[in-house]
């Protein structure tokens, strides 16, 4: 990083902010699917999460909620946990979400989060959440002991940068401006998430590509949905 460039802020500081500049949040219905892309209008819904029947499912940057409150509400998982580090992002979600039976909202560092629960979960994923934001050489590891032996993670995240700009052919963060702050996110190469997730113990790593065209508002973009697992075994 350039020397002479601004510090990025935490991402909780500018979740932060940006929960507290939100319009107000009044109760709201569960959406009748999710969507895993960036503008979130194509792709696979909560079925890419796998079997989650009487499981328990953990949201990573859960922001306000609106997924983890579709796999509680719409699937048969028995516990959905919707982990965000923002205090408004959680205060938004639960006023949106909290009547919603299964989901548990929890203020909570992702990645301390998991080191705090090791094998207490069956199912992890992410929507352009935390494993955008962490530095994955931390957070995937976290993950792997997290989950239950055969476990699986699930995540969303950009293929390339919203300038079109490739991505990071080695694991490199970049500062991105933001109308908050200069925040720091991993937008790595496909190989490179493949390396990381075998490194921190993860196989059958699949991924699927969701290209969006854009609109006369919105620039193509590219999705990549990455999904893996632990050993049965639990090593």
């Amino acid at each position: 990083m350039n020397p002479s460039s601004p510090t990025p802020a935490a991402p909780a500081d500018l979740w932060q902010h940006y929960g507290a500049t939100s319009p107000a949040a009044t109760p709201r219905s569960v959406d009748a699917r999710m969507y895993w892309d960036w503008y979130q209008r194509t792709g696979p819904g909560a079925e890419i999460l796998g079997n989650v029947a009487g499981r328990t499912v953990t949201e990573l940057g859960a922001g306000a909620g609106r997924q983890a409150a579709h796999v509680a509400g719409c699937t048969a998982a028995t516990r959905v946990l919707a982990i965000d580090s923002s205090p408004t992002q959680h205060t938004k979600a639960r006023t949106l979400y909290g009547h919603v039976p299964g989901v548990e909202f929890i203020e909570a560092d992702a990645e301390n989060y998991l080191h705090r629960h090791p094998r207490s979960t069956d199912v992890i994923y992410s929507v352009f959440g935390a494993i955008d934001f962490t530095d994955p050489r931390t957070t995937l590891p976290a993950a792997a002991a997290a989950l239950r032996p055969g476990g699986r993670l699930v995540f969303s995240t950009l293929a390339h940068y919203r300038n079109g700009s490739p991505p990071e052919t080695d694991c490199r963060p970049a500062d991105i401006p933001t109308r908050t702050g200069t925040m720091r996110r991993w937008v790595l190469d496909m190989p490179v998430w493949e390396k990381l997730l075998g490194e921190s113990g993860f196989d059958n790593c699949r991924t699927e590509t969701l290209p969006d065209p854009g609109d006369d508002t919105s620039p193509p973009m590219t999705t990549l949905v990455i999904s893996a697992s632990t050993s049965a075994e639990g090593g």
